[in-house]
């Protein structure tokens, strides 16, 4: 776990870093008068992107494969004793997710299965919050850790149904060879206590944003939608874990190709966990270490993988040799290397994701306040032009001058005019942007595709009506997205007939572009297709299957577009901010201008003492802008240089 923390340790530096050179640069802003709403609400948005950022790892595994073990032994060995529950059979029963919360008590919410007859996902229980009834609170205590194994306990209770009732929850049908559990001598079903947990415990690597999913096996997660059509999609890496005594099954591989995607997304990785079954002490060391990779080779080929990504561990002889502090076995369990591959496929990946976001956002920031700077600049320089042409000149030249800076005022007067009536129609446009995204009508459309999906019971059926409903959302994001290239090119030339009749030097607006957005969608359509085509769907009772997978896509298609709602207006937003700046800073120039002759004019200051002010004001200038360029370029260092040391600038 050396290297996992450490890389953990360093990016949390990085970011307090980050943050802390990001505030230094925030009030320098402001003491200066280069801070605006847009630089406000770049500054926010920097803070959000690393003060919520979450690294997140599914563990996917058939049951009886050492899953929770393995994560016991990565990331809990410090406790001196198994934390998850772990030993022979099935011991995950629900999805669970171990996170941090500093805002809330470290406790377990468990949230009931009876939930899965609500129509709400999830994700619909969890933004509900912590004080929401459905959710059942164990409290935990970090401290103990008896205690927290007992409280642990919980995440694995079942219960014993009649099977009309987990037919109803889904979980259960009479026709369908795989179902998850069979009725007993007594007629009842033991089912899961719970639909999903989640749990709050201050572990090192969870405070800095680790969040660990562990599911349950093959059955149990193709009767919850959400690990398919949210968690597992939205997880950097996946470790998927087989056992070396059973090698490669067929539910093993069932799960692969229907829920890991048969290992062609980025970040996945295979565990062939338990090869301390292999350590026959008859054999010689060689023989044993080749037919483990043997067992690696064979493992790929059936997966269809590259050998280098699959990893032979003993999660329980790692374990014992951490809690034991036995180096050899330790190093012969094969843990710390797939730990160090681990760190090296989660973290740099993350932080190069999350350091774009960082980057793009503070060249934003330096940009938009070294326009303003430049923009003065260039006022200061046009007045110390004027004002060094009156030296040696009488006292009509200048009244003759300051007539002409008035003219010069007047004009740009009547362009402000034009200006606020080419806002009043950006406003109106981007008012029908928004309007063509309401939340509420995506709700309603969704609501209508729900009610006729549950009269389906085809799988050919519920495709079409899924390929219907997704080309009605992408036709609302594209016909959105050729309106906002339309106001575009309205913004486009607002900024070149100011760029042209005053001299502004602006750079053309940024493009919005809602391709990712219809990329989000057709990966979720893509998702929720390949949920329907599994073998075990066709089976289940059709009404619960449509109402609890519809929802989680629902979930899912709900956040895409609030994200779209949400960047629309951040655009709309600042895409006019750097042309208000240069408005507003050149109006005030020009009334400083004709403020300053006036002066001289009427003999209230010298001409010689006003040069000079604007000389020093100049110098000033072309200080703050190397300032500007300092704060940018720390902050823009890459993750991995930057430290945590703050910017000490004055």
């Amino acid at each position: 776990m050396t290297t996992l923390a450490h890389q953990f340790e360093q990016y949390g530096a990085w970011r307090t870093g980050v943050l802390q050179s990001l505030a230094e640069f925030q009030s320098w802003l402001q003491q200066h008068d280069l801070y605006d709403a847009q630089a406000d609400d770049r500054v926010q948005r920097i803070q959000n992107v690393l003060r919520s950022d979450r690294l997140k790892v599914a563990f996917i595994a058939e049951f009886s494969r050492g899953k929770s073990e393995l994560i016991n032994a990565i990331f809990f060995a410090d406790y001196g004793r198994r934390i998850l529950p772990s030993s022979a059979g099935r011991t995950t029963m629900c999805p669970t997710e171990l996170r941090y919360d500093e805002a809330e008590p470290p406790s377990i919410r468990l949230l009931p299965i009876e939930t899965r007859l609500q129509d709400a996902s999830t994700a619909d229980f969890i933004e509900a919050g912590t004080s929401a009834s459905h959710w059942h609170s164990v409290p935990l205590d970090p401290s103990s850790p008896e205690g927290m194994l007992e409280a642990f306990q919980h995440v694995v209770q079942t219960m014993r149904v009649p099977p009309e009732q987990a037919e109803a929850l889904g979980l259960y049908h009479e026709n369908d060879p795989d179902a998850a559990y069979a009725v007993d001598a007594e007629g009842m079903v033991e089912i899961s206590r719970w639909r999903h947990a989640v749990i709050n415990f201050p572990h090192p690597l969870l405070r800095q944003g680790l969040v660990i999913l562990d599911t349950p096996g093959l059955n149990a997660i193709g009767t919850e939608p959400e690990l398919t059509l949210r968690l597992i999609p939205d997880a950097h890496v996946v470790v998927f874990v087989l056992a070396a005594d059973a090698g490669v099954t067929k539910s093993d591989l069932e799960l692969w190709r229907s829920h890991v995607g048969a290992g062609h997304r980025r970040g996945c990785l295979a565990v062939l966990n338990k090869i301390d079954g292999l350590w026959d002490p008859l054999r010689q060391p060689g023989e044993i270490a080749q037919e483990i990779a043997r067992q690696v080779s064979t493992t790929a080929q059936v997966l269809g993988i590259e050998q280098s990504r699959v990893y032979p561990v003993s999660a329980q002889k790692g374990l014992v040799a951490k809690v034991t502090h036995d180096d050899a076995l330790l190093a012969r369990s094969g843990l710390p290397e797939f730990e160090h591959v681990l760190s090296d496929q989660l973290i740099p990946r993350r932080r190069e994701i999350v350091s774009d976001q960082v980057y793009r956002l503070v060249q934003d920031m330096a940009r938009a306040a070294q326009q303003l700077l430049q923009s003065r600049r260039r006022d200061i320089v046009e007045q110390l032009f004027e004002l060094r042409g009156l030296r040696g000149k009488n006292h009509a030249m200048v009244k003759h001058m300051l007539m002409r800076v008035q003219g010069e005022k007047d004009e740009f007067e009547q362009s402000i005019s034009k200006f606020q009536a080419l806002r009043l129609v950006f406003g109106r446009h981007s008012a029908d942007i928004i309007k063509s995204l309401q939340l509420r009508d995506v709700r309603r459309t969704m609501r209508s595709a729900r009610e006729q999906m549950k009269e389906r019971f085809f799988s050919r059926g519920l495709r079409e009506d899924m390929d219907a409903l997704f080309a009605q959302l992408s036709g609302l994001v594209s016909d959105a997205d050729n309106k906002i290239g339309q106001l575009h090119q309205l913004i486009d030339s607002m900024y070149r007939r100011f760029n042209a009749e005053h001299g502004f030097t602006l750079p053309a607006p940024m493009q919005f572009t809602a391709e990712r957005y219809l990329a989000e969608l057709q990966e979720t359509l893509r998702l929720v297709q390949a949920h329907f085509g599994t073998i075990s769907m066709l089976t289940r009772s059709r009404p619960q299957l449509v109402q609890s997978a519809f929802n989680t896509m629902a979930s899912r298609v709900l956040e895409n577009f609030r994200g779209l709602n949400r960047d629309i207006e951040v655009w709309l937003k600042s895409v006019m901010t750097p042309l208000e700046a240069q408005v507003r800073e050149h109006q005030k120039q020009l009334r400083r201008r004709v403020d300053s002759i006036e002066r001289i004019h009427e003999a209230t200051d010298t001409l010689e003492s006003r040069i000079a002010q604007l000389e020093e004001v100049l110098n000033g200038l072309d200080e703050r802008s190397g300032r500007i360029e300092g704060f940018a370029q720390r902050l823009m260092r890459p993750a991995a240089d930057a430290g945590s040391a703050s910017l000490a600038v004055a």
